[in-house]
């Protein structure tokens, strides 16, 4: 099996190991995985601002980029939302361009959607030496319902042990450019993740979108917790690790 992996802005400028975990769990799968260099913004940023007219470029550029792979995978929920569920509307003036992106669309995954709904894998091969909680990043269990498909990763992990906390669908408060113009909302919000994380005594929380990963690791920084924050293909491509910071 072949993918075109889609880094996101935020693994190619933040956490560039999460985008380099991705391939490496896909390799071990057996899973070719190509890059194509011209991949940019989904768009997502200037769509959410209102600049529909901007985003619709971006999402005609990436078309043309990805329209030749069998599949895309991302690791970013939000993401692979924006190609799923945004772009059939935004290019809806052009009815070419709309067909391409609904074709597009059913071909794109979220990392772990893609590993337990194509390749039907669960136990990747992992092993980790953990207590961790999973927080449900909201593009990708409210816009994809991709709930169950992380915690199953997880639970197939050797060494690890999964601890609930209370609501984890509960926001962490990012949501994009919200947490800039509503900082003292999103602080909140963030506050009551934060304190339910904690609860569970897990030693790292586990997430699957690198906005969540920057704004809940940042905070915690900032707090001097402990808590570990790492992206799921970080933990899926360890073999033998104690946690380490996101």
């Amino acid at each position: 099996m072949r993918v075109a992996l889609f880094v996101t802005c935020l693994a190619d400028l933040f956490y560039p190991q999460v985008a380099e975990d991705v391939v490496r769990v896909l390799w071990r799968l057996g899973v070719e995985v190509d890059f194509p260099q011209a991949q940019t913004c989904c768009g997502q940023p200037a769509y959410n601002n209102g600049y529909r007219r901007d985003a619709a470029i971006l999402a005609r550029h990436f078309l043309d980029v990805f329209e030749a792979a069998p599949y895309i995978v991302t690791p970013s929920g939000s993401c692979a939302a924006m190609v799923r569920k945004v772009y059939p509307d935004l290019l809806a003036d052009d009815p070419a361009r709309r067909a391409r992106a609904e074709v597009i669309a059913a071909h794109t995954y979220e990392f772990s959607e893609f590993l337990v709904r194509v390749l039907g894998v669960e136990d990747v091969g992992a092993t980790y030496l953990a207590t961790v909680t999973y927080h449900d990043a909201c593009h990708l269990c409210r816009a994809l319902g991709v709930r169950e498909e992380p915690r199953r990763l997880l639970r197939a992990v050797r060494g690890l042990t999964l601890v609930e906390m209370e609501r984890p669908d509960w926001c962490c408060g990012f949501g994009g450019t919200f947490s800039v113009h509503m900082p003292a909302i999103s602080t909140a919000i963030l506050a009551q993740k934060i304190r339910r994380a904690r609860a569970t005594g897990a030693e790292a929380l586990v997430t699957s979108d690198a906005g969540c990963m920057m704004h809940i690791a940042g905070r915690l920084a900032r707090l001097g917790e402990p808590l570990h924050v790492l992206h799921l293909a970080q933990v899926l491509a360890r073999e033998d690790e104690l946690p380490q910071s996101g």
